[in-house]
């Protein structure tokens, strides 16, 4: 028998840097020279004002996003962490046309996979109440949820109803859509009660053990992409990834594009621009850069062309970063592409491929 405590249901239808590139490098680290414009809560306050849902779907911004996201099909198609089955490898003969064909058709899967979860605006909360009816005061012990089950109608959308003890009739809040909308139309791997593993304390351990794709794909299961906690878990991996500069764990996945979008949308780039110059990745810098100024019309770079990479970014550098260890790691760069550049010109001058 039935709690009755219950609530009653009713049914109603790059390539590697020099030893002293690096060196440099991790000495300007040490002693935090880094001192630009950083992510702040007030930042935070403002953009949750701002909704990043016409800028992230923006056909532009997409282009930059993936660009920077990567494509190393190995770590695209690798397996994944969902309990199923590694299928068995097939090798087959095939012709050039056919081989052109098959690249052509994992290009469109890869492509695929690595469709981004959406960057929209945090969900308003629910609080009307539709009538109170005095009269249905102790009518019963328990609530009476009303859900309207019609196929054909997205969840989000769906119509439901929460009678209160004390007679008042509300629109049920998220906690008790999600719960409904799961008992009658189940989303594969959803669970009704939140995971254990989206707490703190939980959570922390699994970023201690760098299980960032496995934190983001379950999340994009479990809950909605305008759901608060869905939003906290994922910036939360955002910045610990920033912070711990593990951007490669989340190259080539679908991941990359959304972190990126979020560390632009706050102004918090000086981890990833020093860490592509670190990794000799100065053009995923100058999307970074083209980015930033589509995300934020306030600040003006209209005097920046690009007609040399290395010199764009250097010139918003010195816009943007302050007294920062990233014109130096700049400058260390140029210096090591010259050396690079003189070192290839003596090997042919040796094998007598250059006067």
């Amino acid at each position: 028998m039935a709690s009755s405590k219950m609530p009653i249901i009713i049914n109603c239808g790059k390539t590697m840097f020099s030893y002293r590139f690096g060196t440099f490098l991790k000495s300007v680290q040490s002693i935090g020279l880094i001192k630009c414009r950083q992510y702040s809560t007030e930042n935070t306050a403002v953009n949750k004002e701002r909704d990043p849902a016409p800028f992230f779907f923006n056909k532009e911004v997409q282009k930059l996003l993936m660009s920077m996201t990567g494509r190393n099909y190995q770590k695209i198609f690798r397996r994944r962490k969902d309990s199923s089955k590694l299928a068995s490898p097939e090798y087959k003969f095939m012709t050039d046309e056919q081989l052109k064909e098959s690249m052509e058709k994992a290009e469109r899967k890869a492509t695929k996979l690595l469709q981004m979860p959406p960057v929209v605006k945090e969900r308003p909360t629910i609080d009307k109440v539709l009538s109170k009816d005095p009269a249905l005061q102790g009518h019963d012990t328990a609530k009476l949820v009303i859900t309207d089950i019609t196929f054909g109608i997205e969840n989000h959308d769906r119509l439901i109803a929460v009678r209160e003890t004390d007679g008042t009739l509300r629109l049920a809040d998220w906690d008790e859509r999600h719960r409904m909308n799961q008992i009658y139309f189940p989303v594969y791997g959803r669970e009704i009660t939140m995971p254990k593993m989206f707490d703190q304390e939980y959570l922390e351990d699994l970023f201690s053990r760098k299980e960032y794709i496995f934190i983001l794909d379950r999340a994009c299961i479990q809950m909605d992409p305008d759901d608060p906690k869905y939003q906290e878990v994922s910036q939360s991996t955002y910045e610990y990834v920033d912070k711990n500069e593990d951007y490669d764990i989340l190259k080539s996945t679908r991941h990359f594009g959304p972190m990126v979008f979020h560390l632009v949308w706050n102004k918090n780039i000086s981890n990833l621009f020093l860490h592509n110059i670190k990794t000799e990745n100065i053009e995923d810098n100058v999307s970074l850069i083209q980015l930033y100024r589509k995300l934020h019309s306030d600040i003006n770079y209209d005097n920046l062309e690009i007609e040399d990479n290395v010199k764009f970014v250097e010139e918003f550098a010195k816009e943007e970063f302050s007294e920062t260890s990233i014109i130096p790691a700049l400058q260390a760069y140029k210096e090591l592409v010259k050396e690079r550049e003189e070192l290839e010109k003596n090997i042919k001058k040796a094998h007598g491929l250059e006067e």
